[in-house]
């Protein structure tokens, strides 16, 4: 099983508060550091000091790290033009020396676009945009060196691309598809993907995705096993009942929930509510949502008395 540390800056970070536990997630051995790609905090947090652009914060990381993969759960389809955010990825993709991976899916906090100014069209609409973003991402990255990538959808056309910069990663960089919807999210999955990921929902929820994601992979000819199956669920792991409560308080979360709903209670507890997901969804890697960015100890905690025991 893989661990990956999932940061939400939107929250309030400065970019040297994720450089900080990106750097530790390395350390610590991990295998990735990811992070949102929001533009307004959620709940009750300001938000101060603003949010940080994701591509922007991973090219920097791709620069200050040297192991760990780095990518977004998930970019929004929303906040860019499919060939500038193919250039963007191909670039910080070559920076970080091969270690990217794109997460994209159809947007959804209505109130980050109105912030800044971003259209949000209608669910069935924003479906369709990721589609023709996903087709013309990998077709762009898919074009041989010398050939010219062309596409005419409904949304986007793409005319006489020589398909540049190339990222290092070939055939190209993971794309990461994840959700909850029953349709058309599997459909994309099994036509586009090499992860897909099911985040902060019960298992039984997850087991029924993957499994919709399994019929689509067939009905196409694909073998579902080709697929990386992934969750995400919120952190919060203790020595003791009392460091697990502390830390609960300082991310405004009720013990209680996030031992129903996310991965809290000591190292053992964590260990075998993990290997409960394994067995009953074939879950290959975690994505930990780590909510205090100054919780250092607990990234180490994680790494030296749970992940031990899933590899």
């Amino acid at each position: 099983m893989d661990f990956r540390i999932f940061t939400e800056p939107q929250q309030g970070a400065f970019y040297d508060d994720l450089l900080r536990v990106a750097r530790a997630t390395e350390d610590a051995g991990y295998d990735a550091f990811f992070r949102s790609d929001h533009y307004l905090a959620m709940g009750s947090a300001s938000g101060e000091p603003g949010p940080t652009d994701a591509w922007v914060t991973l090219a920097a990381l791709a620069r200050e790290t040297r192991r760990i993969r780095l990518g977004t759960l998930v970019t929004s389809a929303t906040f860019r033009l499919p060939g500038p955010l193919a250039v963007a990825v191909a670039n910080v993709d070559q920076m970080s020396g091969g270690r990217i991976e794109l997460g994209l899916g159809t947007g959804w906090f209505e109130a980050e676009h109105t912030a800044y100014g971003i259209p949000f069209p209608p669910l069935a609409e924003r479906f369709d945009r990721l589609s023709e973003q996903l087709a013309i991402i990998t077709g762009l990255w898919a074009t041989l060196p010398g050939d010219r990538f062309d596409f005419d959808g409904r949304y986007y056309r793409v005319a006489d691309s020589p398909a540049l910069p190339k990222p290092v990663q070939q055939p190209r960089p993971p794309v990461i598809i994840g959700g909850q919807g029953k349709r058309r999210t599997p459909q994309l999955a099994a036509h586009y993907a090499d992860e897909f990921n099911v985040p902060f929902s019960p298992v039984d929820a997850v087991a029924a995705q993957f499994e919709r994601v399994d019929q689509a992979c067939k009905k196409i000819g694909r073998d579902p096993s080709q697929l990386i199956r992934s969750v995400a669920q919120t952190v919060c792991v203790g020595r003791d009942d009392t460091e697990v409560a502390n830390r609960a308080l300082a991310i405004g979360r009720e013990v209680d929930d996030l031992r129903e709903n996310g991965l809290a209670g000591t190292p053992a507890e964590v260990v075998d509510r993990l290997g409960t997901w394994r067995e009953r969804t074939g879950v290959t890697r975690v994505y930990l949502q780590l909510l205090d960015l100054n919780d250092i100890d607990q990234i180490e905690l994680i790494a030296a008395e749970v992940v031990p025991q899933l590899r």
